[in-house]
């Protein structure tokens, strides 16, 4: 695969000679893994639409979804050759790359809402961690959410006992990894566009994802619970390759970022109704059972997980995390 991303860096090199105002239009490719319908693929539209709009057509747009150019491990290296310009990766990706400080935003229970989320990623700490980007060929621009996350399984997740041996799958992140293993589950990386099959053959017992992803995906079709949990969130960091980024006009760039901060807020609303409207769905299907979580259960829950702070510290950076804390006025569990 590395072969066929050089590649086509080759070919896009052949057409993308000398700084990008050589080109008319300028073109912006914009890949993703996930469904057009989904918090991400409406905002990638979004911020198509305004582009466009604000550049009078000399910066076209093309939005590629559902990771109909790349997969989850190869976008980002993909964006660094350049043979794709824009990506909206969820935090844990950028671990694999060195820059294991996103893998803070997969610590459990660590963001109790998206007002204390918006503290952290339009404040100082926020804007801190999109500079760590810089140092790989890549410009960070925005903080998109998709939502918090809840477990599914054909068994019922009711208690940390409930999850023991069961093969979940993650988004590639040792965060992630020790939190399934805190509870005694199996967790197995794997691409977002092959879960679905790996739910329906049993490749994997179970997975844990938000809302509208369980639903757009039609994951509920193949898990017969899902436990409303909220433990985790996932958000993705809106990306650009810097080169590309730089080369730029100035009155362009501008017009792009004015694009970006609208399409950021239109994201950032948008992403909580569609996360609704697909839970309703889901309840409306029948198709799988929602469980809800005593406060006693949940409690538990969090216990079970609190040792995950501690595996991963050295990864993540206990200072790091200690300002994420205090940002958020949280315990590592509360």
């Amino acid at each position: 695969m590395r072969k066929l991303i050089l590649a086509a860096a080759s070919i896009a090199a052949l057409t993308f000679v000398g700084p990008a105002s050589a080109q008319s239009p300028i073109v912006l490719k914009f890949s993703h893994v996930v469904a057009t319908n989904t918090p991400k693929g409406q905002a990638a539209e979004k911020f198509k639409e305004l582009a466009e709009k604000y550049t009078d057509g000399k910066v076209k747009v093309e939005v590629y979804p559902n990771s109909t150019l790349y997969k989850d491990k190869e976008e980002i290296e993909a964006l660094q050759l350049g043979s794709v310009q824009m990506l909206a990766p969820s935090n844990s990706k950028f671990g694999p790359l060195g820059i294991r400080e996103f893998e803070v935003f997969d610590l459990p229970y660590i963001l109790p809402d998206l007002k204390t989320l918006r503290k952290v990623t339009e404040g100082p700490l926020g804007t801190k961690l999109l500079k760590l980007l810089d140092a790989k060929g890549i410009t960070g621009l925005a903080y998109w959410d998709n939502g918090f996350k809840q477990m599914s399984a054909n068994k019922k997740l009711i208690t940390p006992a409930d999850y023991k041996g069961l093969k979940f799958r993650i988004q590639s992140s040792k965060v992630l990894e020790a939190q399934f293993r805190s509870l005694g589950a199996i967790p197995q990386v794997m691409a977002f566009s092959e879960v679905y099959q790996a739910l329906q053959t049993g490749v994997v017992d179970g997975q844990e994802n938000t809302w509208s992803n369980i639903y757009t995906q039609k994951m509920h079709e193949v898990q017969k619970y899902i436990t409303e949990t909220n433990h985790g969130y996932i958000g993705y960091v809106v990306i650009v390759n810097k080169k590309f980024w730089d080369d730029l006009p100035a009155d362009i760039r501008d017009q792009l970022s004015k694009a970006m901060k609208e399409a950021t807020a239109f994201s950032n609303t948008q992403s909580q109704k569609e996360n609704e409207d697909a839970l309703a769905e889901i309840k409306k299907s029948g198709k799988s059972e929602i469980i809800k979580l005593t406060p006693e259960q949940d409690e538990a829950m969090r216990k079970a997980m609190e040792p995950v702070y501690k595996d991963v510290a050295s990864r993540v950076g206990q200072p790091l995390i200690d300002e994420f804390l205090k940002e958020t006025g949280r315990g590592p569990m509360n």
